[in-house]
């Protein structure tokens, strides 16, 4: 089958502080998003999130799965992507949109017939896609990273010098919930989204990129005065619970896309953890 899935569940912050690091990867971390010529799902119950990834080395469909139970995916779901290979496009219903490198494109609610493509098979477009439940339909739109809008946060001093770009949010793509940006860290910062926070409104997800294959970040999780930590490659994703923080530290300069979903649209909407309270 060209679409696989899995399904995640939630876990209290009481119940992780008893995981081993093997625990804290399989409840996760989630490897392995990327995979040559299919589509692949990890559907959480967290809000209901779902993360997914698209290698299409022949035409891809978005296919609906079992835990959807509905007749197409977006019967009451929206869904966004942003390309992390080369240069492909998406057809939605019969409409074609071009997706370059790290651009975004936001689908809404309704749409029935979704196909990916690549423009060259042996260099694939990389779709990263997260998608969650949708109450009305908005229109689907595309986004260029130098469309999106920009914050700078952090100094060089402090190791933490980034560029958010946010573009499936707000003012850029009217969502029901979803939204989605991705943050490039300076030559010579290694931390993002340091002091860390927790939102309790709403879950995030990270997907990381531009980690060279002799490089990782290490992603810090849990409560505030409570923190794990799980080491994670080029391509690879982990959930944070709205309990949880979400920060991570590199061994070099990378790029990571976050996305989120909850009660809350609100993009500073976060409960911030002084970095002399973190344990």
């Amino acid at each position: 089958m060209s679409t696989t899935f899995e399904t995640r569940y939630a876990s209290s912050p009481k119940a992780v502080k008893q995981y081993d690091t093997q625990q804290l990867r399989d409840e996760f971390l989630i490897p392995d998003l990327m995979q040559n010529g299919k589509i692949k799902w990890v559907y959480t119950h967290y809000d209901r999130y779902m993360a997914g990834g698209a290698v299409p080395t022949s035409d891809l469909k978005l296919q609906t799965i079992d835990s959807l139970k509905a007749d197409y995916f977006l019967e009451r779901r929206e869904l966004g992507i942003i390309n992390v290979g080369d240069a492909g496009s998406v057809s939605v219903d019969n409409e074609t949109f071009k997706v370059n490198h790290k651009d975004a494109l936001y689908i809404g609610k309704g749409a029935k017939n979704v196909i990916f493509k690549s423009d060259n098979v042996k260099n694939p477009a990389k779709f990263y896609m997260n998608s969650a439940p949708a109450h009305k339909a908005y229109p689907t739109k595309k986004t260029s990273l130098a469309e999106a809008n920009k914050i700078e946060l952090g100094t060089l001093e402090t190791a933490n010098h980034r560029t958010v770009s946010q573009m499936i949010i707000g003012d850029i793509i009217t969502t029901c919930q979803l939204q989605m940006g991705m943050t490039e860290l300076k030559t010579g910062s290694v931390w993002n989204t340091m002091p860390a926070h927790v939102h309790d409104r709403r879950m995030e997800i990270y997907f990381y990129l531009d980690v060279s294959e002799e490089q990782a970040v290490c992603h810090f999780m849990g409560q505030p005065q409570e923190t794990r930590h799980i080491w994670i490659h080029n391509h690879q994703a982990v959930i944070s619970p709205p309990w949880s923080i979400h920060s991570g530290s590199g061994t070099s300069n990378y790029t990571f896309i976050w996305g989120m979903a909850g009660e809350n649209l609100n993009y500073n909407d976060m409960d911030v953890a002084k970095i002399t309270d973190l344990r």
